[in-house]
This record gives C-alpha cells, sequence and structure tokens, in this order.
C-alpha cells in the first residue's frame, strides 16, 4: 500500500522577538548583511538536511515551530531576505510546513519516501533571493509511530553545513526549554574579520552554475567497516608523526576508485582529467569567531587522470588526498588572500565532489526525545557530481560503516558503481 504524506499549507514563521533596525552607520547589530566572499564562492543552490527521531516527543510539530521562532530572533539573517548580495534582516521570515503519515512508521516510510514528501523544496535548481523568496524552509512529518522527520532546507549562500548544524542545534536546544549554548556571532554589514577570497577564485567555484542539472541517480551507498579497516591498512604509515589514515580519508578514496571505474569511457590508460574536490571547513583556519555560521569553506582539489585514478592502489589514493590536504593551511590564509589556489580543471561529468558532515555537531541535534537515529543529505538535484559522507547512525551501523548519500553517476552507471564497490568489499582489491 503506498505511503500516504499530508502537508498542511506553508505557514511563515517569524522571529519570536523583532529584529531592531540598525544602520550600517550605527556599527551595532546588523540590519544589512553584506555576503562574505566565501559566501561568494557558493552556488545559489538549495541544500536539505533530513534529521530522523524515533523518540517520541510532546507535539513535535508545535515544539519546534515555537523554538524556531525563538531561534531566528537569534539569528536574523536566516529570518532575511537575500537582495543582490547582502542579506536583509527584514524579519519576514522561513517558511514551515506541517505534516504527517498518520498510518505509516518511521523505518516503513524512510525505506520509500522521496525527498519531496519529506521536505520542501524551492522551485527552481537554483535560489534566486529576492523579497519573496526565504533563506530558509523546515517541514516536520509525524509518523504513527510517533518518530518524526525535521527537513531543513537552505540557500547554500547563507550558510555552510556546519553553519546550519548550528542552527539546528541551537533549535533543539530552545526546543528542551533550554538556552542556546553557542551565540551566534554578529555578521555585520561590514565584516572583514575573514580573508578575502579573490574574484579570480570566486569566478571559479560559481562556474558550476554554467552547466545545467543533468538527471543523476539517487544512491544511498553503504562502505563496510571491514572495507575501511583495510584501506587504513593499506594507507600505512605517514611521515613526521602525522596522524592515521582517517575514517573519511578512506571512505573517499574507495568512492573516487570505484566511480572513475565506474564512468570510464576507454581503456585504463585514460589521462582525462577525474579531480577530486573536497569542500574544507577552514573556521579554525581563517581565523573565524566562534558562533561565525556563514561560508567558510575552500575547495581543496586533488588533481589526478582518470587511469592513475583507476589503476592505482586505494592506498596510494589516500596518500594523495593526505598530500594536497597539507596545503589546507596556506589555502585558508595567505594563497586565498594572494589568489594561489589550485583550481579543479574545467570538467563536469568525470568531476567527484565528495564533503563530510562527520564531526558537525548534527548527529547530537536532540529535540527532546535524544539525538536522531540518522542524519542525511537528500538532494533532488545538484549542479555537480556529489556526495555526503553522513554521520554515524544509531539504527543498525554501530559496527563503524558509513553511509554515504550521493547523487554522482547517470542511471546507466549505477550498476557498474555497485559491482565496482562490491568487488572491492569481497576481492579484497584495494589494489
Amino acid at each position: 500500500m503506498p505511503i500516504l504524506v499530508t502537508k498542511n499549507s506553508p505557514i511563515c514563521i517569524r522571529p519570536s522577538s523583532p529584529t531592531t533596525p540598525v544602520t550600517p552607520a550605527t556599527n551595532n547589530a546588523a540590519a544589512v548583511v553584506a555576503l562574505s566572499s566565501f559566501d561568494k564562492c557558493m552556488p545559489p543552490v538549495p541544500i536539505t538536511m533530513l534529521l530522523v527521531f524515533d523518540h517520541p516527543i510532546v507535539n513535535p510539530t508545535e515544539t519546534i515551530k515555537t523554538s524556531l521562532s525563538r531561534a531566528l530572533a537569534h539569528y536574523p539573517p536566516i529570518a532575511g531576505r537575500l537582495i543582490g548580495d547582502v542579506i536583509t534582516c527584514t524579519d519576514d521570515g522561513v517558511t514551515f510546513v506541517a505534516a504527517s503519515a498518520a498510518k505509516s512508521t518511521l523505518e516503513e516510510a524512510m525505506a520509500v519516501l522521496p525527498q519531496t514528501d519529506l521536505a520542501i523544496g524551492y522551485p527552481n535548481p537554483r535560489c534566486h533571493g529576492g523579497a519573496d523568496e526565504p533563506l530558509l524552509l523546515m517541514q516536520v512529518t509525524e509518523f504513527a509511530c510517533g518518530g518524526f522527520v525535521v527537513a531543513v532546507t537552505w540557500n547554500h549562500l547563507l550558510a555552510d553545513a556546519a553553519g546550519m548544524a548550528q542552527f539546528v542545534h541551537a533549535v533543539g536546544e530552545l526546543a528542551r526549554g533550554g538556552g542556546i549554548s553557542v551565540s551566534p556571532s554578529v555578521r555585520l554589514w561590514d565584516d572583514v574579520s575573514l580573508p578575502g577570497v579573490p574574484s579570480s577564485a570566486i569566478a571559479a567555484q560559481r562556474s558550476t552554475l554554467d552547466f545545467d542539472p543533468l538527471p543523476l541517480a539517487r544512491l544511498d551507498v553503504v562502505v563496510l567497516s571491514t572495507l575501511i579497516s583495510r584501506v587504513k591498512a593499506a594507507a600505512g604509515e605517514f611521515a613526521g608523526g602525522e596522524p592515521p589514515c582517517t575514517v573519511f580519508e578512506a571512505v573517499a578514496a574507495v568512492l573516487w576508485r570505484c566511480r572513475v571505474r565506474a564512468v570510464m569511457s576507454s581503456s585504463a590508460g585514460d589521462d582525462s582529467p577525474a579531480p577530486l574536490t573536497i569542500p574544507c571547513n577552514v573556521r579554525k583556519l581563517a581565523g573565524a569567531p566562534v558562533g561565525y555560521y556563514g561560508n567558510c569553506v575552500v575547495m581543496l582539489v586533488v588533481p589526478a587522470a582518470a587511469g592513475v585514478i583507476a589503476n592505482s592502489d586505494v592506498g596510494d589514493l589516500v596518500r594523495m588526498i593526505r598530500s594536497a590536504k597539507a596545503k589546507l593551511k596556506l589555502m585558508a590564509t595567505v594563497a586565498v588572500v594572494e589568489g594561489k589556489e589550485e583550481a579543479a580543471p574545467a570538467v563536469w561529468y568525470e568531476a567527484l565532489a565528495v564533503s563530510s558532515w562527520r564531526n558537525m555537531g548534527m548527529e547530537a541535534t536532540d529535540m527532546g526525545g535524544g539525538a536522531p537515529v540518522r542524519v542525511t543529505w537528500q538532494p533532488e538535484r545538484t549542479m555537480v557530481p556529489a556526495c555526503v559522507v553522513c554521520p554515524p547512525r544509531r539504527d543498525g551501523r554501530e559496527d563503524g560503516s558509513v553511509d554515504v548519500s550521493s547523487m554522482f553517476v547517470r542511471e546507466g552507471h549505477v550498476d557498474a558503481f555497485k559491482d565496482e564497490l562490491a568487488r572491492m568489499i569481497d576481492d579484497g582489491s584495494e589494489e
């Protein structure tokens, strides 16, 4: 029997206490917030995060709706509007939808429901800003078992995943009747606290908008803990007392090689570029103040030819990733300011972006009944082939296996990718 999700009409949630209009001349709280150069590097596309809660709370929809309003009072730009390159703190609010699947359990629904049932979407692949477009959308869907899903969709120009994790965590703290533990830093209209990204880098990052979203397959991937352990062993020890291979590095190397092998259209000697791009949170390196929730990400590029990736030992791929990460501190400071950043080759389907939502605190969000059993990225469309390494799950992933939400292969390459991953798992083919 099909699972029916009933959605109420969207409503507008405004801050519980109005933001006092302030002009830039007062040099106080921000009524107008200029996008930072880090913000401008991001494409204006929607990002959707699903937080799945299995423990009931009293009236989740009303509880979260109230706490959302209170949280917006601490984060005025989120309730504002994007006009050109500035956010005006207008208190126009965010869009909220209450939904229910009264005859279905959470477990049944999560296996089959598409994103369009669990989240509100923007009408277009790109966010256009303007007085009529909110910067954040939220849907709370309640299920017969008492579980519920909170879906948060936002314009990437507003915040990166770490910044949104901070905001959602604050919503949870307020839902539990407490105060917020991390005070958001005031975003000033003339904020120069972060190093500037040169215009050439901004143009390079925004060039992804030149591509129209193609129909890539939505694919949930599980990288088993046994494979991760083998990859770590294959990577060996690093010189200079560096820490060993991380879970993320191992997962990224596995996905990179399996995907390249799956989509290669020529021989294993193919020298076409197939770069790996890793968005890296550089708040500490860039000197961002505590509580900063705007974008503060540097795109780390690991350049390589498709044939090299396809034929490399996966441990060698980990070492390539680690070598690129060694440049991160320079990229976040001097290199960013002086424009010495390395740009990815001008390719689209051949490239892969791998993000990590681990260690950002999303999995600790608590609306009153405990942490979510899982947190996932829910793409409806993407400007580049991409995936997100999700936070650890509490419902059957206690062995250390890792979930990945992806939209990085065409439908015709799904089986080939699955075969490559299965071969690596079954055959121990890290070489």
